[in-house]
């Protein structure tokens, strides 16, 4: 198995100095082992840290089955979640299919997402394409009660028992929820769904690799084992890679660096970097501190945000994902007017003209005054995908005990809720609604 590989040469500044991020080394293995202590802030939700390596041939074989099953009989299968119930299933399944899959034939249920915004159109268009076909569900929630899947499973719960009939969608209905607790649990119970449980002890944003992603990853019909495989063995390198992301990245935030764009070359891992944004967002924003997690599609946002970037405010530094081999082959052709003078590449690959448009934009950035990191990824499979979960996760961890937060929880994500139950009537929120008046 290949592994991905980290260089941290061009983040190196007059400020954060290789003695500088060596120095902050020590501290990151500390943070190491605090996770594997369970020592610090949060550590009841560490639960992902040995995950991969504790995943059984039972758990997996199960998880396939329920995945054979939708993609035989339906013709939708509709994951619901939000945040960590839907972004990292939606990472791995965007970097894994092909470009084009949703204009193309399927070889099996189409897999689509809800429950990750309030569109009102979104959930309109949703139900009318589903409308009609035999779709399943897999409604992924701990409570039950959280307010944007809650409301798409409601719709699409009722649309099915409508359609198809209150049997065939309790088969066709998985819920991956809590153990014991909360209104899906019950509802499952009552109903007779299919369930899978989401772990007490990890959270939403490292749930990836429990049935929260595996199960949406293996109805779009990936390689699930593979996936668990390169988890598996970043979880078996050591600390050596994570513990050079960790310092550098604190490092850079010490001199003032204070936003973090993670750069990818290659459209399929857009949606790694929205995985990426919530896993360190939520893990780092607290107590008036943490780096701010941004991302941006290269060569694309070169023609949109290239100008900010190479002069704007030097606060910013660049991870770069950088993938060092495609599944295809495809070689830019002679053209004998050469109107477009394109012929001075003729006969290199477009890949070839991707990464000498990925180091001509380093050398340019870091002579403009942004550090860049750089993370090589062998090739976009299941393998080195599984690793680069692992990897950002565990950094992320080690990350935040350096910072001094916990990375474990997620105070602020509930500010906006309490308005916005006091704003809709909720009961128990009338005293809220009142001091609220007068804001609409």
């Amino acid at each position: 198995m290949r592994m991905i590989d980290i260089d941290i040469k061009a983040a190196y500044t007059p400020e954060v100095t290789a003695e500088r991020v060596e120095a902050l080394r020590p501290a990151a293995v500390a943070a190491a082992q605090t996770l594997e202590t369970g020592t610090g802030a949060g550590s009841d939700f560490t639960g992902w840290l040995h995950l991969p390596s504790h995943i059984t041939e039972e758990q997996l074989s199960a998880i396939e089955a329920s995945a054979a099953l939708l993609r035989e009989e339906c013709e939708y299968v509709v994951a619901i979640g939000i945040g960590g119930s839907y972004l990292g299933a939606k990472a791995v399944i965007e970097a894994l299919s092909d470009n084009f899959a949703a204009f193309k034939p399927a070889k099996g249920a189409r897999l689509l997402f809800a429950g990750n915004n309030i569109g009102e159109d979104y959930l309109h268009d949703l139900m009318e394409l589903v409308s009609g076909h035999r779709f399943g569900i897999i409604v992924i929630s701990k409570s039950g009660t959280t307010t944007e899947p809650a409301i798409a499973f409601r719709l699409l719960k009722g649309l099915l028992e409508r359609e198809q009939g209150r049997e065939w969608a309790a088969r066709h209905t998985i819920a991956i929820t809590d153990a014991a607790r909360g209104a899906l649990r019950t509802l499952a119970t009552t109903e007779g769904y299919a369930t899978y449980v989401i772990p007490d002890n990890v959270g939403g944003r490292f749930s990836v690799l429990t049935p929260v992603g595996l199960l949406p990853i293996a109805v779009a019909g990936f390689n699930i084992r593979a996936l668990v495989a390169g988890a598996v063995a970043m979880e078996q390198a050591g600390d050596e890679l994570t513990a050079t992301y960790a310092a550098t990245r604190n490092a850079l935030y010490a001199s003032g660096k204070k936003v973090e764009l993670l750069v990818n070359y290659d459209p399929r891992l857009h949606f790694l970097a929205e995985w990426w944004k919530q896993l360190y967002g939520e893990s780092e924003g607290k107590q008036g501190k943490g780096i701010f997690p941004a991302a941006v599609d290269f060569t694309t946002d070169l023609h949109s945000m290239g100008q900010w970037i190479q002069d704007g405010e030097r606060t910013i530094f660049e991870t770069v994902l950088s993938v060092n081999d495609q599944h295809h082959e495809v070689t830019i052709p002679t053209d004998e007017a050469d109107l477009d003078g394109l012929n001075y590449i003729a006969g290199k690959r477009v890949s070839q003209v991707n990464h000498m448009a990925e180091l001509g934009t380093k050398i340019a950035h870091v002579e403009g005054g942004v550090p860049n990191i750089k993370i090589t990824i062998p090739t976009i499979d299941e393998d080195c995908l599984g690793q680069l979960i692992y990897f950002f996760e565990k950094a992320c961890g080690m990350s935040g005990y350096m910072l001094g937060v916990n990375p474990f929880d997620q105070p602020g994500v509930e500010a906006y809720k309490r308005n916005m139950f006091a704003l809709l009537g909720k009961p128990g929120y009338e005293e809220q609604t009142a001091a609220l008046k007068g804001h609409r």
